[in-house]
């Protein structure tokens, strides 16, 4: 069973070595591994997809990892998705067809960002009408109304209370003019990181180019 594991772990050469290391000794089988975020504080932040065989269970991935000086596991679940993908992956697929680029970058940031789901939102009123969205998508026409339009990328409010948005966190950045939104949702974590907002807002700016 595949499971996305993220882990902060000393941004020195060899570490990543040395939880590699770890997760093989607990039984699990590495897949994939992708660089997430070198932090201020000398930290990096990875995400590693593993391969989980029947038996072995994800706390024992995570003790494996604790047990290492400087090493936090940050985040573990499974994970439904086969593989990690690039965002120059994403960025190939884009230009296949330009003029839909902004569309298309909807259907790939849940596999670009391992979420649950994406919209492209634009104000209607008080409310919002949705340009587009992945088939998991609450319904957004009244949330959403209360975001837009923003003011820059960012982190924002999921309703509290309702239990289709239960334990979702949401992310955001402006989309061209208008007053449109690129929004996107995760169930359960992890958090959205500074260099995840970042590069949403890069591929977003890049989509709306191309499509001009």
């Amino acid at each position: 069973m595949s499971h996305l594991l993220r882990v902060a772990l000393p941004d020195v050469p060899g570490s990543l070595g040395t939880v590699a290391s770890a997760i093989g000794s607990a039984g699990a089988d590495i897949e994939a591994i992708e660089i997430v975020e070198h932090r201020e504080d000398g930290k990096a932040v990875d995400d590693v997809l593993l391969e989980l065989p029947t038996g072995v269970m994800p706390d024992s991935v995570v003790s494996a990892c604790h047990r290492l000086d400087g090493v936090e596991v940050l985040w573990i679940s499974r994970y439904a998705m086969g593989n990690l993908q690039l965002d120059l992956e994403a960025v190939e697929a884009l230009t296949e067809d330009p003029r839909a680029a902004v569309g298309h970058l909807v259907e790939l940031l849940p596999t670009v960002f391992r979420a649950d789901w994406a919209a492209l939102v634009a104000p209607d009123g008080e409310r919002a009408s949705v340009v587009t969205a992945t088939s998991a998508a609450p319904e957004l026409v009244d949330v959403a109304g209360e975001w837009l339009p923003l003011a820059g990328r960012g982190r924002l409010q999921a309703p509290e209370h309702e239990q289709a948005w239960e334990s979702t966190l949401v992310a955001g950045v402006p989309v061209g003019a208008h007053g449109r939104a690129i929004v996107m949702g995760r169930r359960g974590g992890p958090e959205f990181l500074d260099s995840e907002l970042v590069r949403l807002e890069h591929l977003a700016a890049l989509a709306v180019t191309m499509a001009r």
